[in-house]
């Protein structure tokens, strides 16, 4: 996945189940903005099932995309964290919250448009330094333009991490 400007992501791999469109556009929407958190093991069950498809289990961590504290307040809970764990039970790789952490509040990236979304997130995550040497398998809900990934991802590599992937229940398309 390359950015317009052709700047690839630094991540080995990134991978989503579906299209953001029709009935996982719905499921997905339940989860993030209706409280339907009973839908993180079918979602992650999907995840799962394209992690087993791709062959590649060998994580050493997984870690949800962080949402800011307050945002986090707002909602009563983070959707990423919500399918990171039910993700973790499923394939037996260790889940850690504190690998990735988000510096501040920033505008949330579906109100902006696409060519303001990675200046929006450059800079807006850390990294802590147990990732280095690490390969950690990063978790979203949805991937429009990547680029929270790509800032995500950009901050495990300056960590030391050794190998970053990315897995989204949905994309855009």
């Amino acid at each position: 996945m390359h950015r317009d400007d052709g700047d690839p992501l630094p991540l080995a791999w990134c991978e989503a189940w579906g299209e953001y469109r029709g009935s996982l556009e719905k499921l997905v929407g339940a989860l993030k903005f209706e409280r339907h958190d009973f839908l993180d093991d079918a979602l992650a069950a999907l995840l799962e099932d394209t992690l087993r498809d791709r062959g590649d289990l060998a994580f050493d961590a997984i870690a949800p995309v962080p949402m800011s504290r307050k945002k986090e307040r707002r909602r009563g809970y983070n959707q990423a964290e919500l399918l990171y764990r039910a993700l973790s039970l499923r394939v037996g790789v260790r889940c850690d919250m504190t690998l990735l952490t988000r510096r501040e509040e920033r505008a949330t990236q579906s109100t902006l448009p696409k060519r303001e979304r990675a200046a929006n997130v450059r800079g807006a995550f850390a990294a802590s330094s147990r990732v280095k040497g690490k390969s950690i398998l990063v978790v979203d809900d949805i991937c429009t333009t990547a680029e929270t990934l790509r800032a995500c991802a950009t901050a495990l590599g300056r960590a030391g991490a050794a190998r970053v992937c990315a897995i989204t229940v949905a994309r855009a398309s």
